[in-house]
């Protein structure tokens, strides 16, 4: 058994003991929701008799059946709460199952964003959007842990030391699987309050928000004076001591107070609608003071904040009182009451700008690290979930070129279907030409060795068992498509996508181009298709760059000829029992068969005299 399937056999174990417990849960709550309609009826009728027989008793039994009745809505409460935290975690386990399967429709929604047309490789490499690479490794819940990690995939590190920084991290997250699943349950059952992705938005707009303390604690001083006065005359009055001087103060005390109602005016609508989000994060920060971290020092130390003296769960629970004080104002009575008493809404105003100055230089901080680690989490689940796939080795900047992988796959090929391959690149100013037929392989091929090259410099594991590459640029024309909007026809996209490549090549730049080019100028005609070619071809040799380029041009294998930094690589093709059949291994030398018209007949075209 390979370590793929043993991890898949474990995943599937772990599901069926989840649909077991979430059963027996559920069922225990369907009887308890019965028990809730019997216990209330049950008290009802009881305390109607006792009252009937005594009036102590009666007092007694309404006293008692409205404890047993709470009794029974707390613990049912508490067991919808269990069913939800273990049918998260259940669908947790069950999207770990779907990224090892490339099951696309039991994995979470993809975030939706619109690619770069101008990006170097965006679009090409299937990076982004629904079936795409970041769809695979997202498993952020926060929209902004999402982003850094599509922002990581689309602007790889060309910094050495960050690259292994950045991997070292990921290898010491990767057999922290309850480490990761709990935080990411933390932030999915603040996501579920929230009803969708989980967003900092509300909280920076809160922190941003203009604040003006200036006078306002001298005012707090004068009406806190005003209200002792106040408070002291009216039980004078009340006793018959003094006439009702009460009144003037009273009046002075509402003057007073008119005089900053501007700055408390919000005050309830802010407090309401920061109160959920602060309570949703705290459980998710909660999660990162009370892990032990052990050994694992460099995940200590992207938790540093969560593990000072003042911890930012005491902060939020501060900040969560006052906000619980605020909202008052939803109950007018006791609202009004308490500010003709004392400046309740003024000091609760003073006490949450104080907090907000305070979290505003924290609370950035807390949130970074939180999105930071949601993006690090996802590439460690990567990691843990293909078990197979190795880290790749990236040389320093002052080490000689090297490019040597082997077993190199494609994450996003069912491994069922995936043939993977040997390549190497000797030096730098080299390009690979593959040719090969229709469906052969060669497009795939380009994109694996792109998508792994990405997966490298982002610090995660790539689909090989082994890969040891220099750093590198990448840049690729596989997609190409004409513009309608733009008027741009296929091969005029094509020719400036091609001059956007050459331009990054010859670009002083001190890490070399990486390029993909499939089937070049495939949108003209034969004989202008093969004269451009060949000339584009030998602009890109010998530069500041390594490449490959595929096509079907068999004329373009002869370049290798007279440049011997050109080296030939093909796909093979044949036809079994009238079907053709591939077995996508690449090949050293050029390809000596092609299939098109073999294709067109067998589908039942007509193909002439061949």
């Amino acid at each position: 058994m390979t370590r793929r399937d043993a991890k898949l056999r474990a995943l599937e174990r772990h599901i069926a003991r989840l649909d077991r417990r979430i059963s027996r849960l559920r069922y225990r709550s369907h009887l308890l929701s019965y028990a809730r309609l019997l216990v209330f009826v049950a008290g009802v009728f009881v305390t109607f008799v006792a009252f009937a027989v005594n009036l102590n008793a009666g007092w007694l039994t309404l006293v008692g059946s409205i404890a047993v009745f709470s009794g029974v809505v707390y613990y049912h409460r508490h067991l919808e709460r269990w069913i939800t935290r273990f049918t998260i975690w259940h669908d947790l386990k069950v999207a770990h199952f779907a990224r090892m399967t490339l099951d696309w429709a039991h994995l979470p929604m993809a975030l939706s964003m619109p690619a770069e047309t101008d990006h170097p490789f965006e679009i090409d490499l299937d990076l982004t959007d629904e079936f795409s690479l970041h769809h695979l490794l997202d498993t952020a819940v926060a929209y902004e842990g999402s982003t850094r990690l599509r922002d990581w995939l689309l602007h790889p590190l060309e910094d050495h030391s960050a690259i292994m920084e950045r991997q070292a991290l990921v290898r010491e997250l990767t057999p922290l699987v309850t480490f990761r699943d709990k935080l990411s349950l933390s932030a999915r059952l603040a996501a579920r309050r929230a009803n969708r992705r989980w967003r900092a938005e509300s909280v920076r707009a809160w922190l941003d928000k203009p604040s003006n303390l200036t006078g306002l604690r001298p005012i707090l001083i004068v009406l806190a004076g005003l209200s002792a006065v106040n408070i002291t005359l009216f039980i004078l009055n009340a006793a018959g001591i003094l006439p009702a001087y009460w009144l003037a103060t009273f009046l002075i005390y509402l003057a007073v107070s008119g005089t900053r109602a501007r700055d408390f005016g919000t005050l309830f609508a802010d407090a309401t609608a920061l109160q959920e989000t602060l309570r949703q994060i705290q459980t998710v920060f909660s999660h990162l003071e009370t892990y032990h971290y052990g050994q694992n020092t460099r995940l200590r130390a992207l938790c540093a904040p969560f593990l000072g003296a003042d911890r930012p769960s005491n902060q939020l629970r501060r900040v969560a009182r006052i906000v619980s004080a605020a909202s008052l104002q939803a109950n007018p009575f006791l609202w009004g009451f308490l500010n003709a008493a004392i400046p309740w809404d003024l000091s609760f105003t003073y006490l949450l700008g104080r907090y907000r100055q305070t979290l505003s230089q924290q609370l950035p901080n807390w949130l970074e690290r939180w999105f930071e680690l949601e993006a690090l989490c996802a590439l460690a689940n990567f990691a843990d979930l293909h078990p197979h796939y190795t880290f790749p080795q990236i040389e320093p900047p002052d080490a000689p070129f090297v490019w040597h992988s082997e077993g190199l796959g494609h994450p996003l090929i069912p491994a069922e279907q995936k043939v993977c391959n040997d390549f190497d690149i000797a030096q730098v100013g080299a390009v690979a030409l593959i040719t090969g037929s229709n469906m052969a392989g060669k497009s795939s091929f380009l994109r694996t060795v792109g998508v792994n090259l990405i997966l490298a410099y982002t610090g995660a594991p790539v689909n090989a068992t082994r890969l040891q590459v220099s750093l590198l640029r990448v840049y690729t024309s596989i997609k190409v498509s004409d513009s309608l909007a733009d008027g741009f026809s296929y091969f005029y996209a094509e020719v400036r996508r091609l001059k956007a490549l050459l331009a990054a090549l010859e670009a002083a730049h001190p890490i070399p181009l990486f390029f993909l080019i499939d089937e070049i100028f495939r949108g003209t005609n034969n004989r202008e298709r093969l004269t451009g070619s060949q000339a584009y071809i030998r602009a890109l040799v010998g530069k500041h760059g390594v490449g490959i380029i595929s096509t079907h041009d068999l004329e373009l294998v002869k370049l290798a000829d007279d440049q011997p930094m050109i080296r030939n690589y093909h796909f093979e093709d044949h036809v079994v029992d009238g079907r053709m059949t591939f077995d996508y291994r690449l090949r050293t030398g050029p390809s000596t068969t092609t299939n098109a018209l073999q294709i067109m007949q067998l589908e039942g075209l007509p193909v002439g005299e061949h």
